[in-house]
């Protein structure tokens, strides 16, 4: 067995040469928002919280990029009007 060595020890980790643009993380979702564009005032309050930077703005509306949403619900917990809600995932 090896002797224990001090953190200073340790070889320097790696990072991955990808981006983390490039691994949809969003499959595992149980629940997905849903905007209601009708209803949204474009506070964009959605695309700061979101934790994911799953919220897209075009300048135009607000929809959601599901490859990486977790579906958290922290998106429709802010929107100050309730466009979002939060359905089971199909």
């Amino acid at each position: 067995m090896s002797e224990l060595k001090g953190w200073r020890a340790l070889p320097i980790g790696t990072l991955p040469l990808k981006f983390s643009t490039e691994f949809k993380t969003g499959d595992w979702r149980t629940f997905r928002p849903i905007i209601n564009q009708e209803k949204c005032v474009k506070c964009l309050l959605c695309w700061i919280y979101c934790p994911e930077m799953s919220i897209v703005w075009d300048g135009e509306k607000v929809t959601v990029n599901y490859d990486f949403c977790k579906g958290c619900g922290i998106c429709a917990h802010e929107c100050p009007v309730k466009a979002i809600s939060m359905v089971p995932e199909r």
